[in-house]
């Protein structure tokens, strides 16, 4: 199972914060990196694989793609988040693995071609004007399946940076509704989450808080992998 590291970048800063309050993520001082800005960061951690997310460019406040695009070319495989809403706003090369977000997203599934969905949830239900509010994150990994995608992010907005941890039975849930690569990120706390997530069939987990805590060995995001 592929170990990413997140990276989420705001006013030019890799911030920290929680359960996807975005307007109170803070540059990130306290972790295993001294900066936080992001070329130092990265240097530090030395991560395998990246998943960078633009929240400025989410939010329509701001861009990071020069940035991202140097990254890029500093780990084997970048996962970038940066508010993609159509096809046409995917990025090029080699290692960079687009994600169209739920929360963003402004054309029907089936014009995508490549790339990942990242299937955005808040408080157990997908966020997005283009899914019905009562739409469960297994309905959507469902008509995924009848896509050209890659493969699916679970993100779990509700636990970003709670280390709240992985209820096996909900894994398992998420697994069985993709025939795709299927990543998770949010609130994965521990090794043990880890674990259980490898154990559910799931081909990556997108982790960041754990590591700074210690609680998912650093060595485990430079190597990409938990087997």
């Amino acid at each position: 199972m592929d170990v990413v590291l997140a990276m989420d970048l705001k006013d030019g800063y890799v911030v920290h914060g929680s359960s996807g309050n975005r307007g109170t993520y803070t540059p990130l001082t306290w972790g295993l990196s001294p900066s936080a800005e992001p070329s130092a960061y990265l240097a530090a951690m030395q991560p395998k694989y990246l998943y960078a997310a633009d929240l400025d460019r989410i939010g329509m406040c701001g861009d990071h793609t020069e940035l991202i695009l140097r990254l890029a070319e500093r780990v084997a495989g970048l996962w970038v988040d940066r508010g993609c809403s159509i096809p046409e706003e995917y990025l090029r090369g080699e290692t960079i693995h687009n994600i169209v977000g739920t929360e963003t997203i402004d054309a029907p599934l089936n014009e995508f071609a490549g790339g990942f969905l990242s299937v955005d949830v808040k408080d157990g239900h997908v966020i997005g004007a283009a899914f019905p509010p009562a739409a469960s994150p297994a309905d959507v990994l469902r008509a995924a399946d009848e896509t050209d995608f890659d493969g699916c992010i679970l993100l779990n907005i509700s636990s970003v940076g709670t280390s709240s941890g992985i209820d096996p039975a909900y894994a398992e849930l998420l697994r069985s509704s993709s025939a795709k690569k299927l990543y998770y990120g949010g609130g994965v706390r521990s090794v043990e989450d880890l674990q259980t997530l490898a154990d559910a069939g799931f081909d990556g987990a997108i982790v960041a808080t754990a590591v700074h805590r210690g609680t998912v060995p650093l060595e485990i995001i430079r190597e990409g992998s938990f087997c």
